[in-house]
């Protein structure tokens, strides 16, 4: 190996998993630069990527789970850095992206962390801004993405408030930098959130959400866009035959984006999806899921991932079970995984070495339980906090 030629190596090396390059740090201060440095760490995400490898499901119910991809036969339970401050509540996942996870366990806990290196960063807590007539939050989402722009990722908080009126609201947003280990606030979100649980959609650099423009005059759903690198909203236009009334929802399937519609009253979900970003006309119709000609019996279906080869797509059932759906013969297969939980969130995590070092700065556990007291004593004076 050592007449090779590092692009050659580097060749060699993104195309295995991240447990097999941790070891391989150890074979010499070259191979450890090498697999340490920024261009190999994107060029072996944009690998694992591009070739639908390295990736798991988790699934969250309590506790967090594991699944390989690849063979979706067992899960596993993992530790996480929130898990010693779980109060019994279970420790959520707030987004997914390049191999990194946000997690909340209801504390005021936030943590950054990447599985597959076991790397974990502790976010700064930033206090909510309330409007000054309203001291009670109507929904916290949150979402997380990449900004290319700036080689930076960011994990964004939306706080949605009650309004003067039943059909008034406000909100604020703020962005969490890992390049600077701090939050700001952005410009507020002009539109109404319809699901409590919506956590932003990561597709093309932009996080999406399922809005309305009012809470009760003007509810009809449409899609808007957070664009990471901007930070500005977009309105992302939907086909133009959707004709009836259906139940909207996001997801990200391979990268692109899609919208779920679920047409309950029929017991049919379309799920289409959207080949060339921000292009109207590329709308496509992916699958039809109906009840019970492809399955007996559901609520709902969200995409999760293709296949390796692409020839299926893995729908999450009522967050109660996995079906392989066959776009050639429309017909579904069971997937079952020994020790799942009975019902679970799921996410796609792709395994990654991204690093969590930001500008070096990683908040102690003084500096934490500091923070604690503040906000413990200013709840006892008398103010009033919101929580998810």
């Amino acid at each position: 190996m050592a007449s090779l030629s590092l692009d050659i190596i580097s060749d060699i090396l993104c195309r295995l998993c991240v447990e097999d390059l941790l070891r391989f740090r150890c074979v010499s201060k070259p191979w450890c630069s090498l697999i340490d440095g920024p261009d190999f760490i994107k060029l072996h995400l944009s690998r694992s990527l591009k070739t639908n490898t390295n990736l798991s499901l988790v699934l969250r119910y309590c506790y967090l789970f594991s699944v390989n991809f690849d063979s979706l036969k067992r899960a596993q339970k993992l530790k996480h850095p929130l898990d010693e401050n779980d109060k019994g509540e279970g420790t959520e996942i707030l987004g997914s992206c390049n191999g990194l996870l946000a997690l909340f366990n209801g504390e005021e806990e936030i943590a950054l962390w990447n599985p597959s290196t076991r790397k974990s960063l502790m976010l700064p807590v930033t206090e909510i801004e309330f409007p000054p007539w309203c001291f009670i939050c109507q929904f916290i989402v949150y979402g997380l993405g990449y900004d290319p722009i700036s080689d930076d990722y960011k994990l964004v908080r939306m706080v949605q408030f009650y309004g003067k009126d039943a059909d008034s609201f406000d909100s604020e947003v703020k962005v969490y930098s890992l390049k600077t280990n701090s939050w700001r606030r952005i410009k507020d979100f002009p539109f109404y959130l319809k699901y409590k649980r919506g956590y932003g959609v990561l597709a093309n650099n932009a996080l999406h959400w399922v809005v309305s423009k009012k809470p009760e005059s003007d509810t009809k759903s449409f899609v808007v866009a957070l664009d990471l690198g901007t930070e500005e909203y977009r309105v992302v236009d939907l086909p133009d035959c959707l004709d009836k009334e259906f139940h909207m929802n996001v997801k990200a399937l391979g990268g692109c984006l899609c919208m779920v519609a679920n047409y309950w009253e029929f017991h049919v979900v379309d799920i289409w999806i959207m080949k060339e970003y921000g292009v109207k006309e590329s709308w496509t119709k992916l699958l039809t899921v109906k009840q019970p000609e492809v399955i007996s019996d559901f609520e709902f279906v969200f995409p999760l991932a293709y296949s390796k080869n692409g020839d299926k797509v893995l729908l999450n059932q009522d967050d109660i079970k996995f079906v392989w759906y066959d776009l050639k013969s429309k017909r579904v297969k069971n997937v079952r995984i020994r020790g799942a939980p009975r019902s679970f969130e799921a996410e796609m995590l792709v395994g990654s070495l991204v690093p969590l070092n930001g500008n070096g700065a990683m908040i102690n556990k003084r500096k934490q339980d500091d923070q604690k007291k503040q906000r413990k004593n200013k709840k006892e004076r008398g103010f009033t906090w919101c929580y998810k």
